[in-house]
């Protein structure tokens, strides 16, 4: 009889073991923010003895630092205080939208230690260009990284529309179609930084990066299952559950944006008509709101007209809070998130935008599970951005090998 299951690998030697210890102490310290020998020892199920050998390791090779003592209130001596090193491996993070540059250095600890952001109207302008623009934005990045004593070890690109293969497939917004975004990057970022040594790219949707941002940094406490929603130009969706991005059998996973709310709709850049994007997307808002113009200033005067009352644009806002409402409806009855998180353009607006947004989902979801302000329906955090979830994304490699990143000790 034929068998599906998969053949089991080799059996696992020390080193082998060595590495999975390591890593599982290094999380442990990361998670909790500080933490003694002891408390990692209780919290991975290893002995004393063996934590504080794989400890040394990673003190000598640069991941973790020590200092002072710290009291658990248990029996026996006081403890030092392990933490992540604010020095050594971090990852870079590179978000690409329509209207800006974005780029991110985190380091072990998950903390954003650079930032630059440059509003550009990619719109139009050939891929490798809008690349190049990127690059040069990063190896500034770098340059002050490595004063900090960071040596990134990897880049990730944040990418609106089908991301796959390192390729960007589909990307209305921007007109991109087919682009081999990782290799154009990679060769802009070896061109701003000649001599230095080239990093590896990956590259990944910058709704599904947003959302995990959301997931390690944001403010969801213990909520592992949620729905995400970016709003920019385009709107962006992602999948989380328990804990786990949902990508789909192709990685295109999460293009609710261009559900159809009206197949007799407007015409929408992906070439279908009446798709969510026509009617809460930022250009769908900023003129049913009466506002020219577009980027920033013109999502900033929509703030500010919808706080001053403006009944146009609070009009403009409310419809597009029902719109969202009605496809997230659906989404939710397929899906069953714990919450429904909107970013982007949508965080600032949630005043306006929740109890409309609300009373569909209140309405639509067949569960009945769903009620008006029942803290389903959130915004999402400040720490939760695609540069910072994309940076985040090339630390998970390093938590999970630190030999495969660890630096030879000075001679």
């Amino acid at each position: 009889m034929k068998s599906n299951l998969t053949p089991l690998g080799p059996k696992a030697d020390k080193d082998t073991v060595r590495r999975s210890n390591l890593s599982l102490v290094l999380r442990a310290v990361r998670d909790e923010g500080e933490a003694t020998r002891a408390g990692v020892a209780a919290r991975v199920g290893l002995t004393r003895a063996a934590v504080s050998s794989l400890v040394e390791q990673l003190l000598e090779t640069g991941f973790l630092t020590e200092s002072g003592k710290t009291f658990s209130g248990q029996a026996g001596r006081p403890g030092t205080a392990l933490r992540t090193a604010r020095t050594g491996p971090a990852g870079l993070g590179v978000e690409v939208n329509i209207d800006y540059v974005s780029v991110c250095v985190v380091d072990l600890a998950g903390t954003g230690r650079v930032r630059l952001t440059e509003h550009l109207d990619n719109r139009g302008t050939p891929p490798a260009e809008v690349l190049a623009r990127a690059a040069g934005i990063a190896a500034r990045t770098l340059d002050s990284a490595r004063e900090q004593e960071l040596y990134p070890v990897g880049v990730a690109l944040a990418l609106p529309g089908l991301v796959s293969g390192g390729a960007v497939r589909q990307a209305p917004n921007l007109g991109w179609n087919q682009v081999p975004a990782e290799e154009l990057f990679a060769a802009a970022l070896t061109a701003e930084h000649p001599g230095h040594q080239e990093l590896p790219v990956r590259s990944e949707n910058e709704a599904n990066l947003a959302a995990l941002a959301e997931l390690w940094f944001g403010g969801l406490e213990r909520i592992r299952s949620f729905l995400y929603l970016t709003g920019e130009i385009g709107v962006g969706g992602a999948l989380v559950i328990d804990g786990e991005l949902l990508r789909g059998a192709h990685g295109f996973a999460g293009e609710i944006g261009h559900v159809v709310v009206d197949p007799s709709g407007p015409q929408c850049r992906c070439g279908s008509r009446g798709c969510l994007e026509q009617y809460a997307g930022q250009a769908a808002l900023l003129r049913a709101a009466g506002i020219d113009g577009g980027g920033g200033l013109g999502v900033a005067e929509l703030e500010r007209r919808v706080r001053a009352g403006d009944e146009r644009a609070v009009g403009a806002v409310a419809e597009a809070g029902r719109m969202l409402g009605r496809v997230l409806s659906g989404a939710v009855n397929l899906l069953d998130p714990d919450a429904v998180v909107l970013g982007g353009i949508y965080r600032n607006l949630m005043p306006w935008l929740a109890a409309p947004a609300d009373g569909e989902l209140t309405g639509r979801v067949v569960s009945g599970l769903w009620a008006p302000d029942g803290g389903r329906l959130r915004a999402s955090s400040v720490a939760g951005d695609a540069a910072r979830g994309a940076a985040a994304l090339v630390m998970t490699d390093v938590l999970a090998d630190p030999v495969a990143y660890a630096r030879p000790a000075p001679a």
